[in-house]
């Protein structure tokens, strides 16, 4: 496909362009006509009928106003909106579900590109190989998948969308046997901020495919190409004691995690379920100390390895044997877009005194705000050492703490947010420099997301969206770099 999008060349500027537009005011209306006739998909515009859907986030806290909303319908789509944006001095925000989007910041003069509808998925079932379009999610990816006999290396969250968390990291239930999801990835589609539809990988825009993968995506990235993976056997669910047994739980699940194989990925955490007709009658309103884990091995060997934990008389078991397509299943996020707030430390180790600190904070009674205290169990291949894929490739880390609370109402905000940072505070004599940027809701350094690597990331920003057409989550701080030559010219399909 060749867009002929009329603007200046790679790398060159258009600020005169933008700075013109800058003087001109851009209003809803006549600006977009043209945009809107030339989308097969949708152009929604403030105050037209589904407006305020077409801009919700899957993160409802977050209250998104950008100055229109595109529903693209296929990738030519997303090449004319960036071209419209690049005419009016715009900004374009790809966006698939919108969980991430506390970390876009103010969508002031930008254009929301919704790729939901990017949702193919083609599986090359002989190579192990599935190309999986922007739009598709978890969920649908696991169960395409599985059809064939794999599995691909994902989140936990059946609803998170698949190209935005895996870039992100892609922290789930494969996560200390297959390492991060990122590290999957083969290649990638997408559309640059000239309106170029490229094919990215090792062998070309190497620097791009660097800073991508875990990184800034100076690009709208519309399809990934993902490894798929070959699991044996399966066990996973969920081990449940009432709350009054935390610290016992908690330390017996710290002692069980320092033998396990890299097979068996882990978490420890307390819930507060909510009185809530949604809730089952035997959880509603109650509060466990609960261990999740998925095993991957035979029914003899995962009995044998959960032995030590079921030896405590769990009041609840749901471990079983299941297919990877179910493992959505296990952790409980929610199925529909909610409001929540959360806070996440990664630590150096998981040891008795950071552990009783956790359960410490965990049961103060300013932690019933919260939903769930979670410690997730890193290591294995999430370790830094292994290969080196993209900008961030592992988790420099023994573990995951994660902090979060539903807003069900403004109100509750306050409780909810210093509950969370109360976690957060708490566990920092323990923690690592590291962070998980899918576990960052809000904007945050790139000198913190990516330490050394933050200004290499922004010379290939500059290289790739010197004007700062695209805007993503985490922007970068601080004005980027000289460009630099890419390193091959633009693929062209």
């Amino acid at each position: 496909m060749t867009i002929d999008t009329s603007l200046p060349a790679p790398g060159q500027a258009s600020a005169a362009g933008a700075a013109s537009a800058a003087h001109e005011p851009v209003l809803p209306g006549e600006h977009f006509e043209r945009l809107r006739a030339e989308l097969s998909g949708d152009l929604v515009l403030p105050g037209e009928d589904g407006w305020d859907s077409a801009r919700a986030a899957w993160q409802l806290l977050v209250d998104q106003h950008p100055a229109a909303v595109v529903v693209a319908a296929d990738v030519h789509d997303v090449a004319t909106t960036v071209a419209c944006a690049r005419r009016l001095g715009l900004h374009v925000a790809p966006q698939s579900t919108g969980h991430a989007a506390g970390a876009l910041g103010p969508l002031t003069d930008t254009i929301l590109l919704r790729t939901a509808r990017l949702d193919g998925i083609a599986i090359d079932a002989e190579a192990r190989t599935a190309r999986v379009g922007a739009g598709v999610t978890a969920a649908a990816l696991a169960a395409a998948v599985a059809e064939h006999g794999c599995a691909a290396v994902s989140g936990m969250a059946p609803s998170v969308g698949v190209v935005g968390s895996t870039l992100g990291g892609g922290l789930g239930w494969l996560a200390r046997s297959h390492g991060l999801g990122v590290n999957s990835i083969l290649s990638i589609d997408a559309v640059d901020a000239q309106g170029h539809v490229i094919r990215v990988d090792a062998e070309h825009h190497a620097d791009l495919f660097w800073a991508v993968r875990g990184g800034i995506a100076p690009v709208i990235v519309t399809a990934i190409e993902l490894q798929l993976h070959e699991i044996g056997e399966l066990h996973a669910g969920a081990l449940m004691w009432p709350l009054e047994r935390a610290a016992d739980v908690a330390h017996a699940w710290r002692e069980w995690i320092e033998e396990l194989p890299e097979a068996v990925t882990s978490l420890a955490r307390v819930l507060r379920y909510p009185p809530i007709p949604e809730i089952p009658d035997f959880l509603r309103a109650r509060s466990f100390v609960a261990v999740e884990a998925a095993i991957q091995a035979d029914a003899a060997t995962a009995a044998s390895l959960l032995q030590p934990l079921r030896d405590l008389r769990p009041e609840l078991d749901s471990v079983r044997p299941m297919s990877p397509a179910e493992l959505s299943t296990v952790h409980g996020d929610p199925a529909h877009p909610a409001p929540g707030f959360g806070e996440a430390v990664v630590l150096t180790d998981i040891t008795a005194a950071s552990m009783d600190a956790l359960i410490d904070v965990a049961l103060e009674p300013s932690s019933q705000s919260l939903l769930s205290i979670e410690l997730r169990h890193l290591g294995g291949r999430t370790a830094p050492g292994g290969t080196a894929g993209g900008v961030v490739s592992a988790i420099d880390g023994a573990g995951l703490v994660f902090a979060v609370g539903l807003v069900p109402f403004p109100g509750a905000l306050a409780a909810v947010k210093d509950a969370a940072t109360a976690v957060a505070d708490r566990m920092q004599p323990f923690a690592s420099s590291a962070v998980v940027k899918n576990f960052a809701e809000r904007p945050t350094a790139a000198a913190t997301l990516y330490g050394i690597d933050a200004e290499r990331l922004r010379r290939v920003a500059c290289a790739w969206d010197p004007e700062g057409v695209i805007r993503v989550g985490h922007p970068l701080d601080g004005p980027l770099a000289a460009p630099v030559k890419r390193d091959t010219p633009p693929v062209l399909d």
